[in-house]
């Protein structure tokens, strides 16, 4: 039986205009099962139905007048805790930050209002995003839906978690060295880190051109429906795209036949990849062979740049906490103090030979590659979601440092390349695995078809309410 919650974005807009359904219907759903699970995941820092329910009531009255703005009218929607949103806080995660309500939207949070869309909340992040897993201090930990004992990933955590259990249709991320990809992956749904500049952003982030925002949602064509609006240029960020977005959800309907798609188990990299993850990301590289693409498994023969990231990424968080004092650090996480405090020391001449020639030099490999290949498969990660409170996994197979079990989502960070994590299946403990389709940059358009063509050839599982750890 068809319910509200399990209604995409894309279905809602048609429900409204038929009198169907409204938007205060579908709000009201919303915030009722927010209410019922947030005690068990803990996915907002910011709840505001107040608010949610005067921007439903006002989409309604437009629907019922025949004056809908778009298809997103009456959508709810979440912003993470590092995106502005104007007369609510904007504390990144962080336990010190002020609770003072910031002044504006930001770019996306401009386009999503303007779009008529609903506000639901922030959702929880780690301290700065300076992590690929779900706890700060301000917020604790937020919990996997597929099994609490698990947790989501990071650095856009809750957002994931809203959109598994569809608290609210489409939900917003940033993506520093994977934050919407990781989180996407363990959290069984669709996570598009756009190409860079593609959405604006502003405030700018202290990591520069690693830092992309994009959605999560449930499916291909809520996140190319998310684009269409969020994509839009704004000037208030100088390195953004000034041209406007294709239609995204048209170009969804080409499949992938006679595209050239390179498979990439271990993007040629020396990591451990869970068994069951790797048989089944290979499987899903070969759909696309099924639906008429040319898969050759070949890797883009780049070494592991984590380097150049922990540069770029050390230096930002430096920056970052710059006006921080020793008093309020000890009360932040010890691990981003850490970080920052490694950045202090970085040279500039180091911070711009990784910013400038060791990224450009990745980046022209990669264009190189894609001339051979229109795009490129990988696994989102290389393991299933793991238990919460930790930043690496329990077995210690990669170490203590969070980005060895990230090693398929950050190079295309420093390419600014579009990647999308798409879900590919569950292991046998009911954890889902993430397929990572990337594409050359600017090729949204054909990262979000072949996304689209791999969905409707291998439906996705869904997980309707939080399932505890046996």
């Amino acid at each position: 039986m068809t319910t509200i919650a399990s209604l995409s974005a894309a279905e809602l807009g048609p429900l409204y205009a038929a009198k169907e359904l409204s938007p205060v219907d579908v709000a009201k759903d919303a915030l009722a099962r927010i209410e019922r699970f947030e005690p068990e995941v803990n996915a907002f820092s910011v709840r505001d139905p107040s608010l949610a329910m005067a921007m439903a009531e006002a989409s309604q009255a437009r629907w019922l007048k025949g004056e809908a703005i778009g298809p997103l009218d009456g959508v709810p929607v979440t912003i993470k805790d590092n995106i502005g949103v104007a007369g609510w806080s904007m504390r990144r995660g962080s336990a010190i930050a002020s609770d003072a309500p910031f002044a504006e939207d930001s770019p996306v949070t401009a386009r999503l209002r303007e779009a008529g869309t609903v506000f639901l909340g922030k959702t929880t992040m780690p301290e700065y995003g300076w992590k690929g897993v779900g706890d700060s201090p301000a917020t604790g930990i937020t919990r996997n839906p597929w099994n609490t004992g698990t947790g989501p990933g990071g650095s856009s955590s809750g957002a994931a978690v809203c959109a598994a259990l569809n608290l609210g249709c489409i939900h917003i991320g940033t993506d520093g060295a994977g934050s919407v990809r990781i989180p996407a992956a363990f959290a069984g749904v669709v996570g598009l880190k756009p190409s860079y500049g593609r959405v604006p952003a502003w405030p700018i982030s202290t990591m520069g051109f690693l830092a992309h925002l994009g959605p999560l949602t449930r499916t291909v064509t809520d996140t190319a429906l998310a684009m269409k609006v969020i994509g839009q240029p704004d000037s208030r960020d100088m390195t953004a795209l000034t041209d406007r977005p294709p239609d995204y959800v048209d170009g969804l309907k080409g499949g992938v036949r006679g595209l050239r798609v390179a498979w990439s188990p271990r993007l040629g990299q020396d990591v451990a990849v869970d068994p069951e993850i790797a048989a089944l990301t290979a499987a899903a590289a070969q759909v696309f062979a099924e639906l008429g693409a040319t898969v050759e498994e070949v890797d883009p023969g780049f070494a592991d740049p984590i380097e150049p990231l922990m540069t770029i990424w050390a230096a930002g968080a430096a920056l970052a906490l710059r006006s921080i004092g020793a008093a309020a650090r000890a009360r932040m996480d010890p691990g981003l103090v850490a970080v920052a405090e490694h950045g202090e020391g970085i040279p500039a001449s180091a911070y711009v030979d990784a910013l400038l020639n060791q990224r450009n030099a990745l980046a022209y490999r990669m264009a190189q590659f894609h001339q051979r290949h229109d795009l490129l498969l990988t696994p989102a990660l290389p393991l299933p979601a793991f238990a919460v409170g930790r930043n690496t996994p329990e077995h210690g197979a990669y170490g203590e440092d969070w980005t060895r079990w990230t090693p398929f989502t950050y190079p295309f960070n420093l390419t600014e390349q579009p990647a999308i994590s798409v879900p590919c299946g569950l292991t046998s403990a009911g954890l889902p695995a993430g397929l990572q389709i990337v594409g050359a940059f600017g090729k949204d358009a054909l990262v979000l078809r072949a996304a689209a063509a791999f969905e409707q050839a291998r439906p996705f599982a869904r997980v309707d309410a939080p399932v505890k750890p046996v």
